[in-house]
């Protein structure tokens, strides 16, 4: 693991040029079993699949759902959002390995096109969709995630890299958010194509096994590669675990 002074020293980085989008791509992945997680009770299969639906339109952009393992009834409430021919059903059985497979899939599209990695226990806010191009276009970070994860503030100081209540950090401003650098998230985030085969090597190092280490992951692009990871602040989505629900925000009222 590298050490804090490493990781603020490459948080100082030159100016980037802003870059085209092309497609928007969402890889979402949805499966019948998981880690035991104490949930809020709008934190459903359907509910989180319908509110992607409903913030990144099909309209808007291309869809993907890998669903493992999943029984007639979930894979039958998936095609009512998206269509069949754009879901595949697996028998994976871990998370590490359906990502892999994702990744591989998102690897055969244009540089400049951005993959959004989804999994099924997530909501988003309305405008999630125009924030996630804007931020893209202005090119400010390698990675970006929706989601203000509570354990950049603290939370049972699990994040070695916050030191009394905060991170280390510069703020910036996109025409409809603002942005913070981050040191972490989760398997959900965003990146352009040309940046998921730089890194490929270093996210199949921590997916070996059925867990993935997204932790260290994100620490890793960061000595290897440089990487920039932003996250916006307020919260533009929360993970669905009652005790990482992101600040804040009213999400059973997302929900809906």
């Amino acid at each position: 693991m590298i050490s804090f002074a490493r990781l603020v020293s490459s948080l100082k980085k030159p100016n980037r040029k802003e870059r085209n989008v092309g497609k928007v791509v969402i890889f979402y992945r949805i499966c019948d079993h998981g880690y035991p997680k104490e949930k809020p009770a709008y934190i459903t299969k359907e509910i989180c699949l319908r509110n992607a639906v409903k913030v990144f339109p099909t309209s808007k952009c291309e869809w993907h759902v890998l669903a493992d393992n999943v029984c007639d009834n979930t894979y039958n409430m998936i095609v009512k959002y998206v269509t069949a021919d754009n879901v595949e059903r697996v028998s994976v059985g871990h998370g590490a390995g359906t990502f892999r497979m994702v990744y591989e899939k998102a690897l055969v599209y244009n540089d400049n096109d951005l993959i959004y990695f989804l999994e099924d226990d997530y909501l988003h806010l309305p405008h999630s969709l125009e924030c996630l191009i804007s931020v893209a276009k202005q090119n400010l970070a390698d990675y970006i995630t929706l989601y203000d994860h509570p354990d950049k503030y603290g939370f049972k100081n699990q994040n070695p890299f916050v030191k009394d209540g905060g991170e280390r950090t510069k703020v910036f401003l996109t025409d409809n958010h603002h942005w913070k650098l981050t040191d972490s998230t989760t398997m959900t985030m965003a990146a352009f194509v040309d940046v998921l085969k730089r890194d490929r090597l270093t996210w199949w190092r921590w997916t070996e096994t059925k867990h993935p280490y997204d932790f260290q992951i994100f620490v890793d692009l960061r000595s290897f590669s440089k990487a920039r990871l932003v996250s916006p602040i307020p919260s533009l989505s929360t993970h669905g675990e009652v005790v990482m629900l992101a600040p804040l925000i009213d999400w059973e009222n997302v929900s809906k």
